[in-house]
C-alpha cells in the first residue's frame, strides 16, 4: 500500500494528465508519462486514447470524462510506484512533482526537450517556440506566455545565420 504522499501525488498526477489533454503542453506531457512508465508506444496509445477521450463534443458530460480519465492515470500512477523499489519511488515521484509544476505552470505555448536547432549560411534554425513581434505578455504574443525547458543545442555558422532553441522572437 502506497503511503499517503505518494498516493496523493498519484492523484494529482492523473488529474494533471487530464488536465493537459488538449492543450499546448500535451506532447510534453504525454512523452514524459511514457518515459516515466516505461512502456513505451503502449503507453502512447492509453495516452493518446484518453485525449481523444477528452476531445470536446465527444461526451454529453465533458467534466464526467475527465474526472474518469484522471482517476484512470491516478491508479496507473498508483500501481507503478507501488511497483517500484524505494530509491526508484523516490525517482518517480520526483519526476510527477515535475510534471506537476509543469502542467500547472503552462499557460501558453510550451517547447519541450526539442531538437536540435542548426543554421547554416545564412539560414534561421529555430526548434521550440517561435513569436512574431516579441515573446511574453502584453508583446506580440496575443497575451499569451511561452516556456521552453530541456531543449536542444542552437548552432549558427556564417554570416546573418540564426540559430535558436527554445523561445525566439520573430
Amino acid at each position: 500500500m502506497l503511503v499517503e504522499a505518494l498516493a496523493t501525488l498519484a492523484a494529482a498526477a492523473g488529474g494533471a494528465v487530464a488536465q493537459a489533454a488538449g492543450t499546448d503542453a500535451w506532447q510534453a506531457v504525454r512523452r514524459r508519462v511514457a518515459e516515466l512508465s516505461g512502456r513505451g508506444d503502449a503507453e502512447l496509445e492509453r495516452l493518446d486514447r484518453t485525449s481523444r477521450a477528452l476531445e470536446p463534443g465527444t461526451t454529453a458530460d465533458q467534466e464526467s470524462e475527465r474526472v474518469r480519465q484522471a482517476g484512470m492515470w491516478q491508479a496507473r500512477f498508483e500501481t507503478l510506484l507501488e511497483s517500484l523499489d524505494p530509491e526508484d519511488q523516490q525517482r518517480a515521484a520526483d519526476e510527477l512533482r515535475a510534471l506537476l509544476a509543469f502542467v500547472t505552470g503552462s499557460d501558453g505555448d510550451v517547447a519541450a526537450a526539442t531538437g536540435r536547432a542548426v543554421a547554416r549560411d545564412g539560414g534561421t534554425a529555430v526548434t521550440g517556440v517561435e513569436r512574431a513581434g516579441g515573446v511574453g505578455r502584453g508583446r506580440g504574443s496575443g497575451g499569451r506566455s511561452a516556456r521552453a525547458f530541456n531543449t536542444g543545442d542552437a548552432e549558427a555558422t556564417g554570416q546573418g545565420s540564426r540559430a535558436v532553441s527554445g523561445v525566439a522572437d520573430a
